[in-house]
């Protein structure tokens, strides 16, 4: 599996179809709350097994923070690497100068996400129906 940095239309399509399958189908998060203003100021990232994608994230700098976002694995890739491979081309090549990230993580991904550094900073809330917390990382 690899992980890049979306460049093309194709690239970025493909990123949309893999949020679609994850938010919309799979968790229920209306599909007219997937797809926001912030979609063209993000660095978005697409993981492709082969040529198949089959995860996709993004960030965008908020407040002084790298900002992670939308970040999905299909469930057929899920527990194989893939999430820790889209962070860190989330926090390496798409956000080379930010130096501290957030993230608002849904409450049973929060063992992943304090695997890789990540630490809670919330108490629990809802986010398009589903529990989330944020989780603040400083670069090491």
């Amino acid at each position: 599996m690899h992980a890049k940095v979306v460049q093309t239309e194709k690239e970025m399509q493909d990123a949309f179809s893999i949020r679609m399958k994850v938010f919309v189908e799979e968790q229920k998060v209306p599909a007219e709350e997937e797809v926001d203003e912030h979609e063209e100021a993000a660095v978005h990232v697409v993981l492709y097994d082969e040529s198949q994608p089959v995860g996709t994230g993004r960030i965008r700098e908020l407040d002084g923070y790298g900002k992670l976002e939308r970040i999905c694995i299909l469930p057929s890739h899920r527990g194989r690497g893939a999430g820790k491979i889209i962070m860190k081309e989330l926090e390496t090549v798409a956000a080379p100068n930010i130096e501290k990230f957030k993230l608002n993580a849904q409450t049973q991904a929060v063992p992943f996400y304090e695997r890789l550094g990540y630490e809670i900073r919330s108490g629990t809330f809802m986010d398009a129906g589903i529990p989330h917390v944020t989780m603040i990382k400083k670069r090491t």
